[in-house]
């Protein structure tokens, strides 16, 4: 890897792919962790377990970064982390229940929500464009839900709902990304998202054994390094170039749960994400012509 990343230094449109490569491996990592513990322990007790656990590995540079840092910013990685909680704990519960596919075609959804959410509360313009990827992306979900075909289950709604919460948590990270580095960034996120946490985990706590703390204490460490590569990558190029190679993540998510959990290949799930991706990648594309005018 250090032979890699010394030939793309230098080519950040390059580096910025190829940490957004990695971050889609790292993702569905997580995804197959979580799948392992299954329902037995409490989605918001896992969320809370690793988060804290990657904050004490950021510890550190957690404590450092206090010492400089002013309170507007502060409460800007408050308010990002509140939005991050609720997302994680909603798609930590429907990693358990749903395919890893749905999973990921779904979560494909945060760009659109991100897109609405800048319409609404930046009052960006409501553009042809944007309101055509809008309708494209929800074409792609409802191939995907098929209400009327099929009952649609809990664990959908739930990732749909993370799908929306964590489009917050994204509508900040381009600005935070370029006021502390990227094990700065994803440090406050664990420290504060560990705090709101922390109620949540209490209320419903179950006793774990070593096993299940392993594997735990693993999804922190894949986790962790899926969120500095993810906020690395953003670093070092533009969404529109990084944003196609998301698609990899649904085809490692697909290869996974057929090998590992016998899960049947839904096509109709392959199409509404493949159908989500195209027009967010769509949307990330105009919205980059339309600022370089």
């Amino acid at each position: 890897m250090l032979i890699v990343l010394n030939k793309l230094k230098g080519k950040s449109s390059l580096l910025g792919i190829f940490w957004m490569i990695v971050t889609t491996i790292f993702f569905v990592g997580v995804t197959i962790f979580v799948k392992i513990l299954g329902e037995e322990i409490p989605s918001s007790q896992t969320a809370f377990l690793r988060y804290l656990f990657g904050t004490f590995f950021l510890l550190p540079i957690i404590i450092n970064s206090f010492k400089n840092i002013k309170i507007k910013l502060i409460n800007k990685f408050v308010l990002r982390s509140f939005f991050h909680a609720i997302g994680v704990s909603l798609w930590f519960y429907s990693m358990t229940v749903i395919t890893i596919a749905e999973v990921t075609a779904i979560g494909y959804l945060t760009p659109i929500f991100v897109c609405i959410g800048a319409i609404i509360f930046f009052r960006e313009s409501i553009k042809g464009f944007r309101a055509f990827a809008i309708t494209l992306s929800f074409i792609g979900a409802m191939i995907i839900l098929r209400p009327g075909f099929q009952e649609i289950k809990l664990g959908q709604y739930s990732m749909l709902l993370a799908a929306f919460v964590f489009s917050f948590s994204y509508l900040m990270v381009k600005y935070l990304a370029n006021t502390k580095s990227s094990l700065e960034i994803v440090g406050f996120l664990s420290l504060f998202t560990t705090i709101f946490l922390t109620p949540l985990a209490l209320v419903n706590w179950v006793k774990l054994n070593v096993d299940q703390i392993s594997i735990i204490i693993l999804i922190s460490i894949i986790a962790t390094l899926g969120h500095l590569t993810m906020t690395m990558a953003i670093k070092a190029t533009a969404m529109t170039i990084i944003q196609p190679f998301t698609f990899l993540q649904l085809v490692w998510s697909v290869i996974a749960g057929i090998i590992l959990f016998d899960e049947k290949l839904d096509i109709f799930v392959i199409i509404g994400g493949i159908i989500i991706l195209i027009s967010t990648t769509y949307l990330s594309i105009k919205d980059a012509k339309q600022k370089d005018l």
